[in-house]
């Protein structure tokens, strides 16, 4: 089962799940964690479901959120825009607004980013 579901044990690791837990007990892999935000939450959860389908029963994962108050932070990298940045989180650039305004704090104009500034991606 371990082996299944490697690339979810991988994504877990590589963004970092704390309090994490992995054992297999009558060919259910159960999983345990917390991620930082919902976003990776839905990360893992994605990662799942590619592997095991929609509703998969070979699989049981608990995984809570740390920081509930937001929905992902998001390091700017050269060629973003708010725009791409609402796209990749939200599924729409039109949401580049809530992104702006949860940020004023250190963007005076949402046409303005800088690589290497961290940005905080609320939950909407």
């Amino acid at each position: 089962m371990r082996a299944k579901y490697q690339s979810v044990l991988n994504l877990g690791e590589e963004l970092a799940i704390k309090n994490g837990d992995v054992k297999e007990e009558n060919g259910v892999l159960h999983v345990v964690g917390t991620a930082k935000n919902q976003y990776e939450k839905n990360l893992l959860w994605d990662e799942i479901k590619k592997v095991g389908g929609e509703n998969p029963t070979d699989i049981m994962a608990d995984i809570s959120v740390e920081d509930t108050s937001i929905f992902a932070n998001h390091t700017v990298k050269s060629g973003d825009t708010l725009g791409k940045i609402a796209k990749q989180y939200y599924g729409k650039s039109s949401k580049y607004t809530a992104i702006f305004e949860a940020n004023t704090n250190i963007l005076k104009s949402p046409d303005v980013i800088y690589p290497g500034q961290e940005l905080v991606i609320p939950n909407l």
